[in-house]
């Protein structure tokens, strides 16, 4: 951007936001590559596992017809994918460490 032209709202957002964190005391680093694809690999790994998770869940789903054990297959879908999910965020932030 040229010397003295007006900033974006983005801009000013930003620089308030840098300027938030550096009075916090929190230092952003920049991830090395290895780390870029380490996280790649885990959000790669976890969105196949999450997948997988649907499909079977909605082929179980498909063959029920009680509606308790409907509800208590959604339940256990809920806490399988709070699971990986929490195993993902965990991983990547290891990953980022």
């Amino acid at each position: 951007m040229a010397e003295g032209s007006p900033k974006t709202a983005y801009e000013i957002a930003m620089e308030r936001l840098k300027s938030r964190d550096a009075a916090a005391g929190i230092e952003h680093k920049a991830l090395t590559d290895q780390q870029k694809a380490a996280i790649g690999e885990i959000r790669n790994f976890y969105q196949a596992k999450l997948a997988e998770l649907e499909v079977l869940h909605q082929g179980k789903l498909n063959a029920m017809i009680d509606p308790a054990e409907r509800a208590a297959r959604e339940a256990e879908y809920r806490r399988d994918r709070e699971r990986l999910t929490s195993e993902r965020d965990a991983k990547i932030e290891k990953a980022r460490a």
